[in-house]
Formats: C-alpha cells, sequence, structure tokens
C-alpha cells in the first residue's frame, strides 16, 4: 500500500461512524473482511454526540431536580435545591465522552482504520477522502453508507445564537428563561419536557392538530397532562411565521385559528424535522438511484442500485431511530459477507423519553384494523401495580394488541414511568410469535413494573387478578 498519489485498497468502506456506521464497521471486521471506516466528525456521529445520548443525560439530570423539590407526598422535604447548570452542562459531556472513546476503543480492537474527512465517490469503487488541504484515495470493493441526517432548518427561522436546532439547544451556557420550541414531535417535546423540569418557561408550537403525532392519542393525553403540570403551553394547528432576535432574546410570531400571536423568549428552538446527508457524497454522479426526499433505494439487503454499494438509517426508508440504523448496519455487514442476512421490521420499537415515558412497538389497534386484522385489545394501569405506587408513580398503562383467532401478539403500547426498559420484552414476544398466554404464564419477578405486562395479558385473557373486570 502507498499513501499520496496511489489509492489504498480495501475490502470494505463505510462512511460515518454513527450508530449505524461503527456498527457495521464491527460486524464487517468480525467477519474477515479489511475495513476503512470515514468520518467527518467525531465517532459516535448524531445520536452519541448530539443527540440520544446528550439528551437522554439532561432529561435524567431534569428527573432529579424535579423529584428532589417535588417529593412532599413521599416524605423528602428539600429545601433551596438549587441547580447548577454548568454542572449539568459538564455530566453531560462527560458522558459522551466516555462513550466516544469507547467507539474508538471498539472499532480499534476489531482492527478497524479509522479516516477522517469527507468522502466523496468517484466512481462505484473509488472515494476521495477530505481532510482539509489533505486528500487521499481509496479503492474498495464494498461500501456501506450511513451518513445519518441533519436538523431542516426553516427559511424563516435561520440558524443563530438565538435560533436553535437541537445541537444548539444541548450546548447551551446558560439555562433559558423562556424557551420556544418549533415542533411538537418527539425531540421538540423531549427537551420542552427536560427544559421545563429545570425550571424554564416552555411553549411548544405545533403545526398538527396534535404533539406527537406517532403515537396514540390516549398516551399522547397522559403526556400533555403532564407538561401543562409543568407550565408547559401547548398551542396546536399554529403557524411559526418568524422571529425577530437581539441581543437578549426572541420574539417568536406564530398563527393560530386566524389569530396572529407573538411570544418573547431567551431561545428558539426548532424541531421540524431531519434531512438525509446524502447530497455531497457524489452518489448522483455514480448513479445511485434515489427515492423522494433524497432517501436512498435499497433492497432488503441494504444494497443500493449500485449492487456493491449499500445504504443504512436516516439516509434510508422507514423511521430515524438509532436502533434501526445499527440493525441494518450488521445486515449489510453480513450480506456483504455472503450471508443470508435480510432486513425484517417486524418489531422497531420507538421510545419517547417524555414525562412519563412512552413507548410502542408493532401494531397499534388503528393500524391492526387498518391492515384488517380482527384484534382483541386490554390495558392495565399503572396505578394498580404495587411498584409504581412505591415510586410514587402511578400514571400510565400498558396496553396489548392481539389477534383475535388465537391471541398472537402483534402491538403494544406503554406509557408509564420506566417505558423505554419494558418495552424490550415485548419486542421480543412479538418477533418470537409468542402469544397473550405465553407472557402470562412467565413468570415475573415482585415487585416490579414489569408484572404490568402480565397482567395486562391476563386481561387480554379474560381473567385478570388486581383489577375488576367489566
Amino acid at each position: 500500500m502507498v499513501v499520496g498519489d496511489f489509492a489504498i485498497e480495501i475490502d470494505t468502506l463505510v462512511v460515518g461512524a454513527g450508530p449505524g456506521g461503527y456498527v457495521a464497521a464491527i460486524r464487517a471486521a468480525q467477519t474477515g473482511q479489511k475495513v476503512t471506516i470515514v468520518e467527518k466528525d467525531v465517532l459516535g456521529g448524531v445520536c452519541l454526540n448530539v443527540g440520544c445520548i446528550p439528551s437522554k443525560a439532561l432529561i435524567s439530570v431534569g428527573h432529579r431536580f424535579e423529584h428532589a423539590k417535588h417529593s412532599e407526598d413521599m416524605g423528602v422535604i428539600a429545601s433551596e435545591v438549587k441547580l447548577d447548570f454548568e454542572k449539568v452542562q459538564a455530566f453531560k459531556n462527560s458522558v459522551v465522552n466516555k462513550l466516544t472513546g469507547g467507539v474508538e476503543g471498539l472499532l480499534k480492537g476489531n482492527n478497524v482504520q479509522i479516516v477522517k474527512g469527507e468522502a466523496y465517490f468517484v466512481d462505484a469503487n473509488t472515494v476521495r477522502v477530505i481532510d482539509g488541504d489533505s486528500a487521499q484515495t481509496y479503492t474498495f470493493k464494498n461500501a456501506i453508507l450511513a451518513t445519518g441526517s441533519r436538523p431542516v432548518e426553516i427559511p424563516t427561522f435561520k440558524f443563530s445564537n438565538r435560533v436553535l436546532n437541537s445541537t444548539g439547544a444541548l450546548n447551551l451556557k446558560e439555562l433559558p428563561g423562556k424557551l420556544v420550541v418549533i415542533g411538537g414531535g418527539y425531540i421538540g417535546t423531549e427537551l420542552g419536557s427536560a427544559f421545563a423540569n429545570f425550571g424554564s418557561e416552555v411553549t411548544i408550537i405545533e403545526g398538527g392538530k396534535d404533539i406527537l403525532a406517532g403515537f396514540e392519542k390516549q398516551m399522547t393525553q397522559i403526556v400533555k397532562k403532564g407538561l401543562k403540570k409543568k407550565g408547559v403551553t401547548i398551542e396546536v394547528n399554529a403557524s411559526a411565521k418568524g422571529v425577530e432576535e437581539s441581543d437578549t432574546g426572541v420574539v417568536v410570531t406564530y398563527e393560530v385559528g386566524g389569530e396572529e400571536k407573538k411570544v418573547e423568549a431567551d431561545y428558539v428552538l426548532v424541531t421540524v424535522g431531519r434531512r438525509p446527508n446524502t447530497d455531497e457524497l457524489g452518489l448522483e454522479q455514480i448513479g445511485v438511484e434515489f427515492e423522494e426526499r433524497g432517501l436512498l433505494k435499497v433492497d432488503k439487503q441494504c444494497r443500493t442500485s449500485i449492487p456493491n454499494i449499500y445504504a443504512i438509517g436516516d439516509i434510508v426508508g422507514g423511521p430515524q431511530l438509532a436502533h434501526k440504523a445499527s440493525y441494518e448496519g450488521k445486515v449489510a455487514a453480513e450480506a456483504i459477507a455472503g450471508e443470508k442476512s435480510v432486513v425484517d421490521y417486524l418489531a422497531i420499537p420507538a421510545v419517547c423519553f417524555t414525562d412519563p415515558e412512552m413507548a410502542t412497538v408493532g401494531y397499534s389497534e388503528e393500524q391492526a384494523k387498518a391492515e384488517g386484522l380482527e384484534v382483541s385489545v386490554a390495558k392495565f394501569p399503572f396505578a394498580a401495580n404495587g411498584r409504581a405506587l412505591a415510586l410514587n408513580q402511578t400514571e400510565g398503562f400498558v396496553k396489548l394488541v392481539a389477534r383475535k383467532e388465537d391471541g398472537l401478539l402483534v402491538g403494544a403500547q406503554i406509557v408509564g414511568t420506566g417505558a423505554s426498559d419494558m418495552i424490550s420484552e415485548l419486542c421480543l414476544a412479538i418477533e418470537g410469535g409468542m402469544t397473550a398466554e405465553d407472557v402470562s404464564l412467565t413468570i415475573h419477578p415482585h415487585p416490579t413494573l414489569g408484572e404490568i405486562t402480565m397482567e395486562t395479558a391476563e386481561v387480554l385473557l379474560g381473567n385478570p387478578i388486581h383489577i375488576i373486570s367489566k
């Protein structure tokens, strides 16, 4: 191998080191491939550095602060609870740094070569990696594209010091006294809830008829109740018109019900979606086929229209979720190795870390009926569970959706404390073709939140123990 005017030859090139890319690189290396991963920014991608992980760290601290201030019912009376936002950010950054270091260690431990720079495809087997004033050409047998996505910018809300995307909001050096959030999806609602827990006065402006559109109304009603309890103002069917900035704050103009309104704040956070990073790779000139919105066409093995180039994660169809990207990364790497791996999206869970948390997998009741399935549905409340009572967090329920003819589980929804952890059991149940009876006959430890899943299955079967059957 000669570096410089000559190309470096590799087996598999991975572009992007987020949760899809670094997992794909490791799995490819495990199958015996010689792998190079290219990342223009920081290992771990958006999820680890400016997305999933740092946001959950802030949310966790917000919960601690909120609980410290409001645990009188449990006999904990704390006076003069204070928040050191500088230390909050230091904690968040320490979590991120540990994980980015861990990713680097995992890649090196699996003999994956790490290259910093931006990749530009010359042809179906050649890429040019540019880092500042230097560049290097690589030739590859196969490539996996895992370049992720970036926040959508509204023309009337150009990102600045006061008009923030999610990255900017996560890295604020001061706690906003007032914060406006444009977009009531999971990112806007999670971050809005976190800052509300810190004591910020939050206004959420959503263009649709409700916030958190991807979740059932029965679930979002509980979350909205919690948001309003924190003092969050929610405006739906509202159109954000523009923003006036100053050195000290913003004035956001929006329209709702034909009436123009203005709200003052320290910052405005714009979370109206994400755009795939496929526009600066040179893919069009080498013939890679696109779908709508800049997404790449792929088959069941994540293969694009060019057989030796694969694509995963936010740049292909489906939900923009880190765990989906990781799953697809494994499939692509194994497909390159000649294995028969294919994507099977039977049960992709989605979680929203609101107060309380929401999680869903498989069909909702409405979706199942739309698909022509005759289903049975059952719910069990957190309020009837001993562990939830002991935690003093009794809002919420578990809901199961099962095929009526045989009780096969086809969907599940959870809203309540610990929903993000509880959903995994139901993912496994659906993937494993289990029935409500299988879940009900599984002995669950007591007292735990997991028992609610078992109790819900018993409701579905018509023999509940801890609630009265109607």
